[in-house]
């Protein structure tokens, strides 16, 4: 492994961890799209800031970027206010409007200049180790790669320091503003953050990549946890370990190592999606399939219950009868009587169906619910 390679994978680990944390508390707040619009609506306020400083490594540029998310975020919370609009349709509003206003005024404007549409929506990792650091004449790696594990660190401290307080915050607001913290504060502070993170990433990942590292990996991991620390650290892991992944996949097919590495988050999401133990959609599938034998077979013993001593007996409690009295598959039939004589609720003879005294207890307090 060449060490481009390397810092390409090392830039994508770093970039996915500081997307994953501020990341978790979107999704958790049912605010996912709203990364979405922070990554584009950024544009215009990189353009406007070179207009001023006319330096694309400006400074200036990071604020000017980070401010217009706070932006995005503020006027879309203004059109929900005024009850007009839901939420959604606010972000649908306002992102696409700045992120037009962006691209007019590049290719109005600054057409000659290193600002394109597929550096914008792709970015291009492979160009990233040739940007270098470099400290009293030592080359020490590549300047995104620095920059975006000096995010990190800062989103991992906020995190760690204000763990309780966004919390309550995200879970219960109102019992935190009962309390004396200020949702609003954490609120707006954590979506600073978020376009803080943005701007980091944008110019190494492009906004398509940035949208899917913060969404992505939080979404897989909640499928698998319900303990936030757990969910925060599996977030970070699930996105770095796509990152390597994409690449590998991206270099195999020689394409966008972005695109690569976004298609890998979704396909790890869909096997979370899927397998997951709890949440994922074959466990439920199960879940209710054990639950629909569950309740016919609660059925089945009310039934036998009703019909003990009745003259009809030997025809009600027929397990041929069965399908008739219930209108049940005949696969449905056998399950239900498998998993009533696992369980020795009910006992054969021949092929009359009879209630063992545990079943009798049973169907006797179903009677009663």
């Amino acid at each position: 492994m060449s060490q481009p390679q390397l810092e390409i994978q090392l830039i994508g680990i770093i970039v996915a961890a500081a997307c994953a944390v501020p990341g978790v508390f979107l999704v958790l707040r049912r605010m996912a799209m709203l990364s979405d619009a922070i990554s584009h609506s950024i544009l215009v306020g990189i353009v406007l800031a070179f207009f001023l400083t006319r330096d694309i490594t400006s400074p200036f540029l990071v604020l000017a970027a980070t401010l217009t998310g706070i932006l995005t975020v503020v006027l879309v919370e203004l059109l929900h206010k005024t009850r007009l609009v839901r939420e959604d349709a606010a972000i649908g509003l306002v992102f696409p409007f700045l992120f037009s206003v962006g691209v007019i005024l590049i290719s109005r404007y600054a057409g000659n200049i290193h600002l394109d549409m597929d550096a914008v929506l792709l970015g291009e990792l492979a160009f990233a180790p040739f940007n270098r650091f470099i400290v009293w004449g030592v080359d020490i790696g590549p300047k995104s790669m620095y920059l975006m594990l000096g995010i990190l660190i800062i989103n991992i401290s906020f995190v760690s320091l204000f763990y309780k307080e966004l919390k309550i915050v995200t879970f219960d607001p109102g019992l935190a503003a009962a309390i004396g913290i200020s949702p609003w504060v954490i609120h707006y502070v954590l979506m600073g953050l978020i376009s803080i993170t943005a701007v980091g990433a944008f110019d190494a990942v492009g906004s398509i990549l940035v949208v899917a590292l913060m969404i992505g990996p939080p979404v897989t991991a909640y499928l698998l946890t319900e303990k936030l620390s757990i969910l925060i650290f599996l977030s970070g892991i699930f996105g770095g370990i796509a990152a390597i992944t994409g690449y590998w996949f991206a270099h195999w097919l020689d394409v966008s190592i972005a695109g690569s590495m976004t298609v890998m988050i979704g396909f790890f999401f869909l096997l979370s999606y899927l397998f997951a133990p709890h949440r994922g959609i074959i466990a439920i599938v199960r879940r209710r399939q054990r639950q629909k034998i569950q309740f016919s077979l609660e059925m089945l013993l009310v039934h036998l219950l009703h019909h003990k001593d009745q003259a009809d007996a030997e025809s009600e409690c027929h397990v041929e009868h069965l399908g008739d009295h219930f209108t049940w598959e005949k696969d449905l039939s056998v399950k239900v009587l498998r998993a009533g004589e696992r369980d020795e609720l009910i006992k054969r003879k021949g092929e009359l169906l009879y209630l063992t005294d545990t079943g009798k207890i049973i169907a006797e307090k179903s009677m009663l619910r």
